[in-house]
């Protein structure tokens, strides 16, 4: 398991999507994808706490942490759909960045000519 040496703070889906990412990369170029990968990834739990802050004061910052810009401005101007749509997002909170994390690991993956 490459990842687990490498990035042990990965769990559940986005590291076994991680470990067959780099099943194809050389071994001396995988420190470079994990470190470009690492400052470019978000936090599961940073989003978590970020979504909390719109029961409390804005809503919608978690939506532009992850690039859904379109997204947090309508929680923004809406309270976070009355605070449905704040709920339902710390329900999804993993899979909204394991699939914002999904993206990165792909563009490192190009960018890096792997």
């Amino acid at each position: 398991m490459k990842v687990f040496e490498h990035m042990p703070e990965l769990e559940g889906d986005e590291m076994q999507y991680i470990n067959r990412l780099l099943n194809d990369i050389p071994e001396d170029k995988i420190e470079t994808f994990v470190r470009v990968y690492e400052a470019r990834r978000k936090d599961p739990m940073l989003l978590l706490v970020l979504a909390l802050i719109g029961f409390f004061g804005v809503a919608g910052i978690h939506r532009f942490f992850i690039g859904h810009i379109g997204m947090g401005i309508l929680y923004f101007l809406t309270a976070g759909l009355c605070f449905i749509g704040t709920i339902v997002d710390m329900i999804n909170y993993k899979n909204f960045a394991f699939e914002y994390n999904r993206k990165i690991a792909l563009e490192v993956k190009g960018e890096l000519g792997l």
